[in-house]
């Protein structure tokens, strides 16, 4: 799975919870015969074409299992799409539904447009905490309910330009965010008012340098447990800032920055900025290496955990989770069928680790994890996946939302327009607030 831009895909949850509200609650109870033949209907997000083999691969795996369960497999389903089908219901309509968003777990939950997972699980004698890590547990569930599971799991690290490090005379990757800033000092190279080489591109809209996964380096708590914002309490959001505005400054500059981020190629194509060597380190997720092969990058490329904050020094290795995560429509007259595939795609370790070799992701179970079966070159990952301090963002009624109004304050303080940093948090967690208050 490719990480999705979060000011793309959060956008979706507004609206889904906004409209999906309409009559679930009278859902389809799971009354099927999983034992007879019965075709059911596979949504999925996945288009290129090595994922939508790998998904045929895993299906037909599946059917040989169950030959009485016929699955209809369809490619390139965004959350939008998935909103509008399980609205309507009918014929046409999925009975298994996955989806690369999981900031929208809260309102495919609270929304009740995918199935309560516990009887299910119960049924099947599944333990989570035998099968799944903890932070995979947390993005799958919100307020009690599971209405969905983890399929494959992302994990964010550090990639960095090992021939870049030699010719600076550094032999390892740094492990605290005071080493990472001496690093990045000393890969940074100024061709006048740009660079010929930055060490690290630290402004928000340098890919994955967002607000959600630097924050997740400091453990923060985003709601309080009545549920409001928790921004200006919690010191780890004021902490994170401080450190990214204090390495801008260090690198340059904003505006400086901002001037060699807009030369930056394509995230997801050949000429991203790590590809090229026009930045000599960078945050990213368990895909990038093979994308980086692919783009011919003719450097050697390490990979490590992030750097954690200097007071954290024995947390290193852990970093921000998330992942692809599959349910039932509520809508489905085929539920027990639909569980069969869930059940299959989501906790055999066979099926979960041919699928993390073939689209190079890190398994979600973890006897996978584990499993000497696995072929991509994932190590560092496999360790953060199960770092016990690693973690994710929590689920909420209006999806991602939260995490917008965040990073657009990001966007401001990091440019110098906001300065009070303190006051700025306050109005944030104050807009956050209003914004959930409107989607219960």
């Amino acid at each position: 799975m490719h990480s999705l831009t979060r000011a793309v895909i959060g956008t979706a949850a507004v609206a889904l919870l906004a409209t999906a509200c309409t009559g679930t609650s009278n859902a389809p109870q799971a009354t099927d015969d999983a034992t007879k033949d019965v075709s059911i209907t596979f949504w999925h997000g996945w288009s290129a074409p090595s994922e939508t083999a790998a998904i045929a691969a895993n299906v037909k795996a599946f059917e040989a299992k169950h030959p009485n369960i016929h699955v209809k497999v369809v490619g390139n389903i965004n959350d939008d799409k998935i909103k509008q089908a399980l609205r309507a219901g009918g014929t046409n309509a999925p009975d298994v539904v996955s989806s690369f968003t999981t900031d929208n777990v809260g309102t495919f939950c609270a929304s009740k447009v995918f199935s309560d997972l516990k009887p299910f699980l119960e049924k099947s004698g599944i333990e989570l905490d035998k099968t799944f890590p903890k932070p995979l547990q947390d993005y799958t569930r919100f307020q009690g309910k599971r209405c969905t599971l983890p399929l494959l799991n992302d994990a964010y690290g550090l990639y960095y330009n090992k021939d870049a490090f030699k010719a600076a005379g550094i032999t390892a990757p740094p492990k605290t965010l005071s080493e990472f800033d001496m690093v990045a000092k000393k890969l940074t190279k100024p061709k006048g008012d740009t660079y010929a080489q930055l060490g690290f591109m630290p402004n928000f809209h340098g890919y994955e340098s967002t607000t959600s996964h630097f924050a997740a380096l400091w453990n923060p708590t985003y709601f309080t447990p009545d549920g409001k914002s928790n921004l200006a309490k919690d010191p780890a959001f004021a902490n994170m800032l401080t450190w990214q505005k204090g390495l801008i400054d260090q690198l340059g500059g904003f505006a400086k920055l901002e001037k060699y981020r807009v030369t930056f190629g394509d995230e997801f194509g050949a000429k991203n900025p790590f590809h090229t060597g026009q930045v000599a380190m960078t945050m990213d997720g368990e895909w990038r290496l093979g994308m980086a092969r692919d783009a011919g990058v003719k450097f050697d490329i390490g990979v490590a955990p992030f750097p954690v904050p200097d007071d954290q020094a024995d947390s290193y290795g852990k970093g921000y989770l998330s992942g692809t995560v599959i349910g039932i429509a509520s809508t489905s007259q085929k539920q027990n069928a639909a569980w069969e595939l869930v059940k299959f795609m989501t906790t055999d370790t066979d099926a979960v680790v041919s699928f993390a070799n073939a689209i190079h992701n890190v398994p979600s179970t973890l006897d996978a994890l584990k499993s000497p079966k696995l072929t991509a070159d994932l190590k560092p990952f496999l360790g953060i996946a199960q770092h016990p301090r690693s973690s994710t963002t929590p689920a909420s009624p209006n999806g991602g939302a939260y995490q917008l109004t965040l990073q657009d304050f990001g966007y401001a303080y990091e440019a110098g327009k906001v300065t009070d940093l303190a006051a700025g948090l306050a109005k944030t967690d104050v807009q956050i607030d209003k914004d959930l208050a409107q989607a219960k």
